[in-house]
């Protein structure tokens, strides 16, 4: 399993990640994180170490510089996050390593926005969507409608209010999707076991569709 370090050029910045390739990988997921996180969210590790297992390449990144990300607005731009994501997805296109690699998205809290308007935008070109105690409702119901991506939504099952807006998603939603929650978690899934079960239906979403 290859670890590497890289710099993704993106507008007038360049973001820092790390890509990792399990040997025969055949499929990436792009990691979108949250508000106020960053490529080393704990969670976001976690599942990516999930996906590595199952043989899934994951590309972990920062959206925002560490300046952009001192400011409220930003984080909470989803355009800007969107765009940041789709440069990271043109990276990987143009990568000798990944360019023959089907891609998924796997977006937390606000970053699940972001991964929605990303496949929207990109159609055919994602092969499936996970999104974990997201907000998809920062999409915007033209994104919702437009994506094509089978999407799985994870919600905590104790996540009250961020579960009626995953609902309320889920019904604008016309790809392949299932809405899926997992008992007793809250929105950080930081009960014991909830994490370790939506990384699972994560991998099983992934290797199912990439």
């Amino acid at each position: 399993m290859s670890h590497l370090p890289v710099t993704i050029p993106a507008g007038h910045v360049a973001l820092e990640g790390e890509l990792v390739l399990p040997p025969s990988a055949k499929g990436v997921v792009l990691f979108a994180h949250g508000s106020g996180s960053s490529r080393f969210s704990p969670r976001n590790t976690y599942v990516a170490e999930v996906l590595q297992q199952r043989g899934i390449a994951t590309l972990l990144f920062d959206l925002l510089t560490r300046e952009e990300d001192q400011t409220y607005e930003t984080r909470f731009d989803i355009t800007l996050l969107t765009q940041r994501l789709l440069a990271a997805t043109a990276w990987l296109q143009s990568n000798p390593d990944t360019q023959n690699h089907s891609l998924g998205y796997f977006g937390a809290s606000t970053g699940a926005a972001a991964a929605l308007q990303a496949a929207a935008k990109m159609e055919h070109k994602i092969a499936a969507v996970v999104l974990r105690g997201g907000r998809p409702d920062l999409a915007g119901a033209i994104a919702l409608r437009r994506v094509t991506a089978p999407t799985l939504l994870i919600v905590g099952g104790a996540d009250y209010g961020v579960i009626e807006l995953n609902q309320q998603a889920d019904a604008l939603l016309n790809c392949e999707k299932k809405l899926m929650l997992i008992p007793g978690a809250t929105h950080l899934f930081e009960e014991p076991g909830t994490l370790q079960q939506a990384a699972r239906s994560a991998a099983d979403w992934f290797a199912q569709h990439l």
